[in-house]
């Protein structure tokens, strides 16, 4: 089964209101088994309009990537992340090997 990714490009507007979000996301993060890859780290502009913030996280698949997205309690954390970020946010079906 093919790995599912989130991949995120976001512009925080108050880091100390995004501290919320980040607290409220980590219970479903872990219960489906999220891995961050990239999270926030130095990045190189190449093409278009770049965000201040890239995270990439892995999923075992896409199902659960979706899962993760839609449980309640990721729903609950992204009213918070919306009212401190702007946020593009895409789930994208990976390769085994």
């Amino acid at each position: 089964m093919a790995k599912g990714y989130w991949i995120a490009r976001v512009d925080v507007r108050d880091p100390e209101g995004y501290k919320g979000y980040v607290e409220a996301a980590a219970p479903a993060f872990r219960e489906y088994g999220a891995t961050f890859l990239a999270r926030g780290g130095p990045f190189e502009a190449l093409e278009g309009t770049a965000r201040s913030r890239n995270v990439v996280i892995a999923f075992d698949s896409v199902e659960t990537a979706k899962a993760c997205y839609h449980s309640e309690q990721y729903q609950k954390a992204k009213a918070i992340r919306q009212r401190y970020a702007e946020a593009e946010m895409i789930i994208v079906e990976g390769y085994d090997g």
